[in-house]
């Protein structure tokens, strides 16, 4: 994992919170806490894990708090992409109570939902162990939250798929099928791509590997939905000419066998798509 890429600048998640804060405070804010929580109240809240994992949007939940109102005070007990059991607690947030209350929501669910993801991964991450095998998520990602999505991934120690269509060229069968093959879609591929782009191509079984292979155009080849014993087969026939990535049906409990074909990178959509959201509270 980059600890570099983990920590992103505010200013490029604030984006996403503020809608997600527009969203939960509608036109009118909190008319529940407005009604019945003194302006002047104050109070201690207690970001807590009520289940272990891996903690991720404590950065987020932090920029939610202060978006609200700059004047809590904020203080991070354990940072995003450390472990953490349940009982710990995450975060201090002191001030308004009222602050505190409206951002409490925003703030828990993306806390949870990443934390969800960093942990979901790690899981992952645990079964590669001894070998190359990098774990990546997909797009497969929640509209609007891809940048949050992408960057639990990292904080549970996996690594980043591109992040959408126009950072890497990915040729899928669809694409294949619609350009009239395999050595018509990678030869119209070369002819565009930039020299800082590499191509990557999706291949169904070892035949079509076979002409991806003799056409020496792709950097990266994707085995899609094979088994493990065509997995090494792929390998064994790449010989180091290809990067390899294997991805579909990746399942929590086939990662090990799957990492041990000898594939550089295994892609989940799962990680983004299918993780369980962490049990997370804010207790006054």
């Amino acid at each position: 994992m980059s600890i570099a890429y983990s920590v992103l600048p505010d200013i490029i998640l604030e984006p996403v919170i503020r809608n997600a804060i527009t969203e939960d405070l509608g036109q009118y804010g909190d008319i529940t806490t407005r009604a019945v929580i003194s302006a002047d109240t104050t109070y201690t809240a207690r970001l807590n894990a009520r289940e272990s994992g891996v903690v991720s949007g404590m950065q987020i939940a932090a920029i939610t708090f202060r978006l609200i109102d700059p004047s809590l005070m904020i203080t991070s007990h354990i940072a995003d992409g450390l472990p953490c059991k349940s009982g710990d607690v995450l975060m201090t947030i002191e001030g308004s109570a009222a602050s505190i209350l409206m951002g409490e929501r925003v703030a828990l669910n993306f806390a949870g939902r990443l934390s969800g993801i960093a942990t979901m991964t790690a899981a992952f991450v645990a079964e590669t162990r001894g070998k190359r095998a990098r774990i990546t998520c997909t797009r497969k990602t929640t509209p609007g939250l891809r940048t949050v999505e992408k960057q639990a991934v990292l904080h549970g120690g996996g690594f980043n798929h591109r992040f959408g269509l126009s950072d890497a060229i990915l040729i899928k069968d669809n694409h294949i099928a619609a350009a009239g093959g395999i050595s018509e879609v990678l030869n119209r591929a070369k002819a565009v791509a930039s020299h800082m782009v590499r191509v990557e191509i999706e291949v169904d079984n070892l035949e079509q590997l076979d002409e991806v292979l003799a056409q020496n155009i792709a950097d990266v080849v994707l085995l899609d939905n094979m088994d493990t014993e065509t997995l090494k087969r792929a390998v064994k026939m790449v010989n180091g000419a290809l990067i390899t990535e294997a991805s579909g049906n990746m399942r929590l409990d086939r990662i090990a066998e799957v990492a041990g074909t000898g594939v550089e990178y295994i892609s989940s959509g799962a990680l983004t798509h299918s993780a369980q959201t962490l049990d997370l509270g804010l207790d006054f």
